[in-house]
């Protein structure tokens, strides 16, 4: 199947999946940062679906962005992982789950993301971990770098952007919850008093 004959799809399935949702367009707006106006094209199949257009909708709608493309079944029962690759950031899916915390390894190249960073907004909780290079991270009146081994967790109804700190690549892992799910962190296994053992 060609790459044209994939793309023409993902507007109907936009559709469909809003409508399963009985969701306005209205409501998705404000949910991932994108434009009413800017759905409805993508939905008529008047707008190209861009990795960054597509990647607040799987998250908002709770599918995969292999859903969104109707990426054919290999029947293979090994996990193949598919990175999505687009100006300079490549995303690898690291979960199968439409739903409830999704994972991705995440590589934005040194030149990724250039221009004056532009905050959004969309229902969910994200954590990243970062684990190669610089991370800059702008959350609300906040402008934070993480080097590899450090870690945030963040509401993204607060605005945020995240970016390589300098002309380096970085890596991170990221866990996000569409629904505001939070990671679980257990330090250790607990003690017959409670208490966690360290």
């Amino acid at each position: 199947m060609d790459n044209d004959r994939e793309l023409a799809g993902v507007g109907p399935r936009l559709r469909a999946l809003r409508q399963q949702r009985d969701v306005t367009l209205a409501q998705l707006a404000e949910q991932t940062g994108i434009s009413v106006s800017t759905l409805s094209r993508l939905e008529s199949g008047g707008r190209k679906p861009t990795l960054e257009l597509l990647l607040p909708l799987a998250r908002s709608h709770g599918v995969t962005l292999d859903d969104l493309v109707d990426a054919p079944p290999t029947g293979d029962p090994r996990v193949h992982l598919r990175p999505v690759s687009q100006h300079g950031m490549t995303m690898v899916p690291l979960s199968q789950r439409a739903d409830g915390i999704q994972a991705f390894k995440v590589l934005l190249e040194g030149d990724a993301r250039p221009g004056e960073p532009t905050l959004q907004t969309h229902t969910g909780y994200e954590w990243i971990y970062v684990l190669d290079g610089r991370l800059r991270l702008l959350l609300g009146e906040h402008d934070l770098v993480l080097t590899a081994g450090e870690a945030a967790e963040f509401d993204t109804r607060v605005p945020h952007w995240l970016g390589p700190a300098d002309g380096d690549a970085v890596e991170f892992l990221s866990l996000f919850g569409k629904e505001g799910e939070r990671a679980h962190l257990r330090a250790g296994p607990r003690r017959k008093d409670g208490s966690s053992a360290r």
